[in-house]
């Protein structure tokens, strides 16, 4: 009856069209009279907590950081350096949006500012080299979705802090992933345009390959700065957002010389919204969080599972299947927020690594961007391409097939996860 209580609730109130904040708010009063221990001062003292909480500064300035790159140029200079390595190979403009997306993945660890940034760049173009307009954003959409899993990653940052499990760690142990997820995304290209009648491009020159990697040089040093540096201990994740904030605006103002002191303010103020909308999401889902503990939620979850304890990998087809279903209907922020306390006793006890359940978990979350029908990624994708969501859901259904067999295929094989972290780790 609990668990009806808290759902029915939450579904309410987004039926009626209310923020996922406020539902999650809504939902929480709803439990707490239900359980008859409601109090103003509770939900204050949770809703503040929530928000207080030292690691999460790294989303701010890791917002800041992928607002200034796109702006600054350092995205597109990391366009422009793809397509001069593998734009001459035929369905290349596809293999650019492959690699741009994880190069920019390990720049600004934003899905949503990734696929802006290269749905602008880039679907144009491929439509102009004669490939489907849909097929083009589907693509785009589904290499977005690499942001949140090649560190930096502001999912990561989430589920670390809800779950108690070391950010550095996790952002270390989703490298190989997101290069597992590129790989299916190029041979799933590679299967879509084999039989395309296109005209490859020009090989680029030794000569422009020199002055496309010097160009893009400064922005490529910036994820070399954050992994060596969280490698050798040199800085926390938090630290590293600011880091990569201000490496970010010095390159950009004084380098590239692209963003202007006059559209700081903007940039600013774009990265100040964003960042408020993901906090007070943070602030509601904590008192939801705290109302989850005290109704023995997790116990419930647990006993429901039990069946599936003594199979990890059975226990963690169940609960992907879940959370495919549970992103279908909510944004990736407030999912994490209120699964995780619920699933994290029931994987502790079955003896599941968290770093390795927290990849698979932002990996399945990043999936459901593209998922129909809250899809943040796609609505952005169709936004700036200007064609209908349906449009960019038929052109993004082969990727994303390719993206859950890499998912289910970590399940299966925990080893493709465990070992590149111990050696990323030390």
């Amino acid at each position: 009856m609990t668990v009806l209580v808290f759902i029915g609730a939450l579904l309410g109130a987004m039926a009626l069209g209310m923020p996922i904040a406020f539902a999650l708010l809504v939902s929480s009063v709803a439990l707490m009279w239900h359980l008859d221990i409601f109090d103003a001062q509770i939900i204050a003292q949770n809703f503040i907590a929530g928000a207080d909480n030292f690691p999460l500064l790294a989303i701010p300035f890791f917002m800041l950081a992928g607002e200034v790159m796109n702006v600054g140029g350092l995205s597109r200079r990391i366009v422009d350096m793809a397509m001069v390595v593998v734009g001459h190979i035929k369905g290349g403009l596809g293999y650019v949006t492959i690699v741009a997306a994880c190069l920019l993945s390990a720049l600004s660890g934003s899905a949503v500012a990734d696929a802006a940034a290269l749905s602008a760049l880039l679907v144009p173009m491929m439509v102009k080299a004669g490939h489907a307009k849909t097929r083009s954003a589907g693509l785009v959409a589904a290499s977005g979705i690499i942001g949140p899993v090649i560190p930096p990653s502001i999912g990561f940052v989430i589920f670390g802090v809800a779950a108690n499990v070391s950010i550095t760690k996790l952002f270390l142990a989703g490298i190989m992933p997101g290069i597992y997820i590129g790989a299916a995304l190029w041979v799933t290209w590679w299967l879509c345009v084999r039989k395309e009648d296109l005209e490859p491009g020009p090989r680029a020159s030794a000569r422009e390959l020199w002055r496309a990697t010097l160009d893009a040089g400064w922005a490529l040093m910036l994820p070399v700065i954050i992994i060596v540096g969280l490698r050798m201990g040199v800085f926390t994740p938090t630290e590293a957002a600011v880091v990569a904030a201000v490496y970010a605006l010095f390159v950009s103002t004084v380098i590239y010389r692209e963003l202007k002191l006059s559209q700081l303010y903007a940039v600013f103020m774009t990265a100040a919204r964003t960042t408020a909308v993901i906090m007070l999401l943070v602030a509601a889902a904590s008192i939801a969080g705290w109302l989850v503990t005290v109704a023995d939620l997790p116990g419930a979850i647990t006993d429901m599972m039990e069946p599936f304890l003594d199979n990890p990998t059975m226990l963690l087809i169940a609960i992907m299947l879940l959370v495919i279903v549970v992103g279908m209907a909510m944004d990736m922020t407030p999912t994490i927020l209120i699964l995780t306390p619920v699933l994290m006793p029931l994987v502790r006890q079955a003896g599941i690594d968290p770093v390795y359940f927290g990849v698979l978990f932002i990996i399945n979350m990043s999936i459901s961007l593209i998922t129909p029908p809250v899809g943040t990624v796609l609505s952005v994708v169709a936004g700036v391409t200007r064609q209908r969501i349906d449009q960019v859901m038929r052109g993004v259904w082969p990727f994303l097939i390719a993206e859950l067999i890499v998912l289910f295929l970590l399940v299966f094989f925990p080893a493709l996860v465990i070992i590149p972290a111990r050696w990323f780790s030390g």
